[in-house]
């Protein structure tokens, strides 16, 4: 059996020199060392990593659907905007149609109180022209009378002789005015 000597630290040797019990007891715990860690903690960094990488993961989905499900209330919101505005729209139209058939009502009742308003003058001046002629007529009768009787030199009482005379003499009278027009043309 050949041995090998390696020079101990304390012989005085090269203080490099191996120790086979320390570097088989080194072996043993670095073996213990390497089996603890494998079997107790990369297992529990693994589950740390995979619940991280889960809670990243789902933290990104929740975000993706958060995004959609605001992008999917922006479409609605603008799809309500887009309604809303087509709806003024039609309203202010709708406004506008009233607004000129109400203007053309009330233009219509304005002319049609104009037309009953005239109408009703035109029958008040008739009737008041129509109360002055006869009122003319029955002063101008009295004083045609007078004035034939001082001229003719007989009284005129005879009523029918009288309304003769009268009408007569307005007849000449409106003749004069007739003709008067059409000598100045």
């Amino acid at each position: 059996m050949t041995t090998l000597l390696i020079p101990l630290a304390s012989e005085g040797g090269s203080p490099l020199a191996l120790e086979w019990p320390e570097v088989i007891a080194s072996l043993v715990f670095i073996g213990i060392l390497v089996f603890i860690i494998t079997k107790y903690v990369v297992p529990r960094f693994e589950a740390t990593y995979a619940e991280r990488t889960e809670a990243i993961q789902g933290g990104m989905e929740k975000a993706e659907k958060a995004q959609e499900a605001a992008e999917a209330a922006l479409r609605e919101y603008e799809a309500q905007l887009s309604d809303a505005r087509a709806e003024a729209a039609r309203i202010r139209e709708d406004a506008k149609t009233q607004g000129t058939q109400i203007l053309a009502e009330m233009r219509e009742q304005a002319q049609a109180e104009a037309a009953r308003i005239k109408t009703q003058a035109e029958a008040s001046l008739e009737a008041e022209r129509n109360q002055l002629m006869s009122s003319l007529r029955n002063e101008i009768g009295g004083l045609a009378t007078t004035l034939a009787g001082r001229i003719v030199g007989e009284s005129m009482t005879d009523d029918e002789r009288a309304r003769r005379t009268v009408d007569r003499f307005l007849a000449d009278l409106e003749n004069d005015d007739a003709a008067e027009p059409a000598r100045q043309s």
